[in-house]
């Protein structure tokens, strides 16, 4: 039998790290297949399902014949919906040339990446990061150029803190505004004081907004792009239907900003993918142009996990975290459980202290290394409130057990 000699092979993408994300929620479901009573907090997605509006929509496609290839940049009438959707949800005025379609936010902002760096081109990645952006940069043939935040700030980079990291090379910004994983969400003045430095220094700002409904505490999102015309022309805004509308498995995500970026996006799209799901653009069309009673109510609930999650992690000796606001996610501080002893495992990190939670107590949290910070584990409270407190009870006798 032959063997395939590694030489062969790239040598960019064999440096592709993994998603630990996808490995932790793997050894999960694999548990919970083989019987045991698997406590996971890894979810990413809504545990809601999609709305009854939304389903109907894509079966009237279907009975319509709608399945066959749409224009690879996503047809007309649903662009003209997000179009729509920017105008009146975020004050931003877009032509449908200045959106493109794509296959879940992830595409879109995979094609952002390949549409503007060029080889050895930084781009500044504030730490905690959704994993995906340092691999998505390093196959751009980028550099990625992580800025550390704090968490007494909320996790929340600064000017000051982006400044210091600039240099001739810095491409773009990467801003994730609520933050996933820390659920930070930055005011109106903050966002300011980011766009007044991108447009004195000239790169692009790459902005995430895929949580922007989830948002809590009276605080409302704010799109940078909005603020002024100079800034707008440098933004390039990522958003798509899978956590306001619970249409995670539908794979409809959406960018817009300057109509050269989204040009060369188009290309690439219509050599890689071609279109996205012709029957869920009919579907994300009807989302986008209904009433938002249904993310009230999604969002009400998440409020009350978010704060219950918060309390209890906080009674837990030596865990605690702090209050998000935004997303689904809590980073909870595990530095004071490093160096301790649980068995005959000493916890060194969080990947160690994910994996004997899981092994010991049946509970699935997300080491805090795949965000770049090691002190820290993320769990998603896009789950039950029953499974919240059963799973918390757990962690809270692992922690017990700690010497």
């Amino acid at each position: 039998m032959n063997t395939i000699n590694t030489m062969m092979l790239s040598k960019k993408n064999k440096s592709i790290s993994e998603s630990l994300t996808l490995t932790i929620d793997a050894k999960a479901k694999k548990m919970s297949a083989d019987g045991l009573d698997v406590i996971s907090f890894g979810a990413g997605e809504p545990d809601f399902p999609t709305p009854d509006y939304i389903v109907h929509s894509a079966k009237a496609a279907l009975d319509k014949g709608l399945t066959r290839y749409t224009p690879s940049s996503g047809i007309l009438q649903l662009r003209q919906a997000i179009c729509k959707k920017f105008e009146r949800d975020n004050n931003i005025f877009y032509t449908p040339d200045e959106i493109i379609v794509s296959n879940g936010a992830k595409h879109s902002l995979y094609n952002v990446f390949q549409a503007i760096l060029n080889p050895g081109d930084e781009v500044i990645i504030p730490q905690p990061y959704w994993l995906s952006y340092p691999e998505m940069v390093k196959m751009a043939d980028g550099v990625s150029v992580f800025v550390e935040t704090k968490e007494e700030n909320s996790f929340k980079v600064t000017v000051n803190d982006i400044e210091k990291d600039l240099t001739p090379k810095t491409k773009a910004l990467v801003w994730n505004n609520p933050s996933h994983p820390s659920g930070s969400v930055y005011t109106k003045g903050e966002l300011e004081a980011i766009a007044d430095l991108a447009v004195e220094h000239g790169f692009f700002v790459i902005s995430d907004e895929i949580y922007e409904e989830l948002v809590y505490d009276g605080m409302s999102h704010v799109s940078i792009a909005s603020l002024n015309e100079e800034i707008k022309a440098l933004t390039i805004t990522i958003n798509g239907m899978s956590k306001a509308y619970a249409m995670t498995g539908w794979r409809i995500g959406y960018a817009a900003g300057p109509r050269e970026v989204i040009k060369i996006m188009g290309n690439i799209q219509s050599h890689s993918t071609s279109n996205p799901n012709t029957i869920a653009q009919y579907a994300s069309i009807a989302a986008l142009n209904a009433s938002k009673e249904h993310v009230k109510k999604m969002t009400a609930e998440f409020d009350k996990r978010r704060i219950y999650m918060t309390n209890r992690i906080n009674s837990i000796r030596n865990l605690s975290c702090k209050l998000p606001r935004g997303a689904f996610y809590i980073m909870m501080n595990i530095s004071d459980a490093i160096g301790k002893r649980i068995g005959s495992t000493i916890i060194d990190g969080s990947l160690t202290f994910a994996d004997r939670l899981l092994d010991s107590k049946m509970v699935s949290v997300v080491p805090g290394i795949a965000f770049g910070t090691d002190s820290f584990v993320r769990l998603s409270y896009a789950v039950s409130m029953e499974k919240i407190k059963t799973g918390l009870d757990r962690i809270e006798e692992f922690m017990e057990k700690l010497a």
